[in-house]
């Protein structure tokens, strides 16, 4: 048992800091994930379409991208930004922009690998018939391979905000004011280090289980949809 996890001082001790310390590290850590979410999407839908493009230098900036952020620590991405962003711009960095550029260019990476498959995905018979009617590439993409890709990867998607919203929790090595920087700080003030871990894995608990319940019926339902055909590439 860890010592002291049932004290009823400590526990005290947790709930008067409560509301000044762990509410705006949560609120934190909901404004990064949020934002971050978003500059993903729009990095993995602007990426997974150049990876399927026919030119083949859209294809391999795709993949330098890709390659590059899947197979580097985000850790090491985090600490980049954080000490060498400040040269860049001759000024600091504010930490809720270093924890949306973290974790929204890390995932975008992902997310565009899901987007990739998505559109694979996609009859190709789709692109013929937009096509035909005289859409441009990226008109095909937006009022007609896209729609139908979101609804072929929303699980996949969902899994990718769970996994963002708990890699914030890095934010915290370079004092990212968020809820782990705030219970990690707490915890080695006061040597509370159950109450402080506890209770903000409980927090996180709360933004990821339904997440995690979503991604779940997502999956579920997605098995009931019928599959599409797989594109046949022309000889």
């Amino acid at each position: 048992m860890i010592k002291g996890l049932f004290e009823a001082k400590r526990w005290n001790a947790l709930f008067q800091v409560f509301p000044e310390k762990y509410i705006p590290g949560f609120m934190m850590t909901l404004k990064v994930a949020l934002t971050g979410l978003l500059l993903a999407l729009v990095l993995g839908i602007i990426f997974g379409m150049l990876s399927t493009s026919k030119v083949k230098i859209c294809r391999f900036f795709s993949r330098v991208y890709v390659e590059f952020f899947q197979n580097t620590p985000l850790v090491v991405q985090v600490f980049f930004y954080y000490n060498c962003l400040p040269y860049v711009i001759d000024g600091r960095v504010p930490k809720f922009v270093l924890g949306v550029l973290g974790v929204g260019i890390y995932h975008g990476a992902y997310i565009s690998e899901v987007i990739r498959t998505g559109i694979e995905a996609v009859p190709k018979g789709q692109f013929e018939a937009a096509y035909s009617q005289g859409f441009t590439y990226l008109q095909t993409m937006r009022y007609v391979i896209l729609p139908q890709t979101i609804k072929l990867i929303m699980p996949s998607l969902a899994n990718q905000a769970l996994n963002l919203v708990k890699n914030t929790s890095v934010l915290a090595m370079v004092a990212g004011l968020d809820l782990m920087y705030f219970a990690d700080s707490w915890g080695s003030d006061r040597g509370y280090f159950a109450q402080a871990y506890f209770s903000c894995a409980l927090l996180y608990f709360v933004i990821c289980f339904p997440l995690a319940r979503l991604a779940r019926y997502l999956e579920i339902r997605a098995k009931r949809l019928p599959v599409p055909k797989k594109r046949k590439e022309v000889a």
